[in-house]
């Protein structure tokens, strides 16, 4: 059973890709000219595809250790471009998305001081480059 990764940060499969087929490559817009005929630019997105990866309350937890490495690396490298690679082998060069939380966690319980196995409930925003 293969976990997907962001570099060398193993992030396990149970976070899922929520918005996978929320975009389309495909930019069209419309148009009417002074004739009143329907002018149609078609072109194809090179980049910018969202790859947001959620757990729920109940499924996809990650360690505080993994999301502790992720909020490193987001830190460390704000404008990096990292390979992602998704638990089903397809690869991508990606960014943290530029929202003012790329990554976000809570715990599924409130322990004092948790350790870094704790389980979080997590969402990791990532976008192609």
């Amino acid at each position: 059973m293969n976990d997907h990764t962001l570099g060398a940060i193993a992030i396990p499969r149970g976070l899922i890709w929520s918005d996978e087929f929320d975009w389309t490559p495909v930019q069209k817009s419309l148009e009417y000219s002074l004739t009143g005929a329907a002018l149609i630019d078609v072109g194809v997105k090179q980049a910018g595809r969202p790859i947001t990866l959620e757990a729920q309350d109940d499924a996809g937890w990650i360690s505080r250790a993994t999301l502790q490495a992720l909020q490193a690396l987001a830190e460390a490298e704000p404008e990096g471009v990292h390979l992602f690679t998704h638990a089903d082998g397809r690869e991508f060069d990606v960014q943290f998305a530029p929202v003012d939380q790329p990554i976000t966690g809570r715990p599924i319980s409130r322990p004092e001081l948790p350790a870094g196995t704790h389980p979080y409930v997590a969402t990791v925003r990532l976008i192609t480059v």
